[in-house]
């Protein structure tokens, strides 16, 4: 994992659908006091403005440091920047298919690289569906390297009562992965159990 000298986190936003799990990510790792160091991709921009009624300025105000997609020197672009590792949130298969392959084409690719070869904790939010077999071999490739594959799929059990319910606990179960406890949520066997009598039925 190497060495961590304080709670900083890396979050990126690529150009998937879900920029909130982006957006839900940087809140609350704000609430915990990790810093963040965004990066967001060209596309991811574009879908921020389809998604959501925040200006390029109200998302990057909600990291600690925000980053140009093009800034290959940037402090993130170096394994001797020290953090707990990094989440992309939401990736997209382009995004995916590039940390497969190696391919250091922005900030956002590079840092994950880095990250990758630091040997730290790469959570990728992945946003797709289908999948064909070219993803899915992308998939395998990056989690052979480290890399975590973490769909945002939406656990009903929790009985959620709105979209950031939804969108919360799946960006609270990826931040469990980096050992963080960001938020109370409905957890299975903890604050919800199944009855005695409905495991005796089942």
């Amino acid at each position: 994992m190497g060495i961590i000298t304080k709670r900083r986190m890396v979050v990126a936003i690529s150009g998937a659908s879900g920029v909130l799990y982006g957006v839900k990510t940087l809140q609350l790792l704000r609430e915990l006091n990790v810093e963040t160091h965004l990066v967001v991709s060209k596309a991811g921009h574009l879908t921020r403005s389809h998604e959501t009624d925040l200006g390029r300025e109200e998302l990057e105000a909600l990291a600690d440091v925000s980053y140009p997609i093009n800034d290959v020197g940037a402090a993130l672009s170096s394994g001797s920047f020290s953090t707990m590792g990094m989440i992309i949130a939401p990736c997209s298969m382009r995004t995916l298919a590039a940390i497969a392959t190696g391919v250091s084409e922005s900030l956002l690719t590079r840092a994950a690289d880095v990250t990758l070869k630091e040997r730290r904790r790469l959570v990728l939010m992945i946003r797709e569906t289908p999948l064909h077999l070219l993803h899915l071999r992308n998939m395998q490739a990056v989690t052979e390297c480290g890399a975590i594959i973490f769909p945002p799929v939406p656990a009903f059990y929790t009985r959620p009562k709105s979209l950031d319910d939804i969108v919360t606990h799946s960006v609270v179960r990826a931040l469990d992965l980096f050992g963080l406890d960001a938020k109370s949520i409905p957890r299975w066997g903890e604050t919800i159990k199944l009855c005695e009598q409905e495991r005796v039925d089942a």
